[in-house]
């Protein structure tokens, strides 16, 4: 069953409004997405087409760039610690590189899948497709808990490409339009976000799901994108009603 029919509790729910669109790789099937120095890190995935890449916001030009090997399906990235830290999908392996130069540093594991990472300057948050979302040491990438998502009562499952935004992690639920804002203390979401609509039909050709968040902490913006998207969206959350 897919996470759209699922039906949540209530927390507040956000509409938002677009300030700025960007131009964006329509070949590039994202999977991670942060905002960091002025420019955007994404990571794609697919296999034969997954790399790491440094993008002006502004233009979409990837002024720097790196493949992974073909057998490998790229997937969520976080940068910390002057290192980016990517996932992949199944082969429970994950890699860091220097943010500088995006030469590959070192090589790590982890058992299950890899979705979505993000980090609140000490502690990495990865999720996996499922309700939890496991929180790793910054440092040494060893695990340390793990937060079971929650609307109420209902767990909160395909929980996919996170992004740390103002002391909240900010989750694209799989397949759906909708974005969770999630309490990093004990995985209950506080909030829902419905982007629905933001890509125009015409530009839905070929397009894949909503997939990418990212936040510019200095200017207080928020990005949001797709898997194989031609846009990026600057935008603002609108209340739509309160808890019920």
């Amino acid at each position: 069953m897919l996470a759209a029919a699922v039906v949540y509790a209530g927390a507040p729910e956000y509409g938002y409004q677009v300030v700025h669109v960007y131009p964006h790789d329509r070949n590039a099937f994202t999977q991670g997405l942060e905002y960091r120095g002025g420019f955007l890190y994404e990571g794609t995935g697919l296999e034969g087409r997954s790399s790491l890449r440094k993008v002006k916001l502004e233009t979409g030009e990837v002024v720097q760039k790196i493949d992974l090997a073909a057998q490998f399906f790229g997937e969520g990235i976080t940068v910390i610690n002057q290192q980016i830290v990517e996932l992949t999908w199944k082969h429970q392996m994950g890699f860091v590189y220097d943010q500088m130069s995006l030469r590959r540093q070192r090589n790590f594991n982890y058992p299950g899948e890899g979705w979505g990472l993000t980090n609140d300057g000490s502690n990495i948050y990865m999720s996996d497709g499922s309700a939890q979302i496991r929180v790793w040491d910054g440092t040494t990438l060893s695990e340390k808990r793990r937060l079971n998502v929650h609307d109420g009562t209902g767990a909160v499952r395909e929980i996919n490409e996170l992004e740390w935004v103002r002391g909240e992690i900010y989750a694209n639920v799989w397949q759906t339009d909708r974005i969770a804002r999630i309490s990093p203390k004990d995985g209950s979401v506080v909030g829902w976000i419905d982007v629905s609509g933001i890509l125009p039909m015409m530009d839905r050709i070929g397009a894949d799901v909503l997939n990418g968040i990212a936040y510019d902490s200095l200017g207080d913006r928020l990005f949001v994108t797709g898997k194989l998207w031609p846009k990026l969206f600057e935008i603002k959350l609108v209340p739509k009603r309160s808890s019920r």
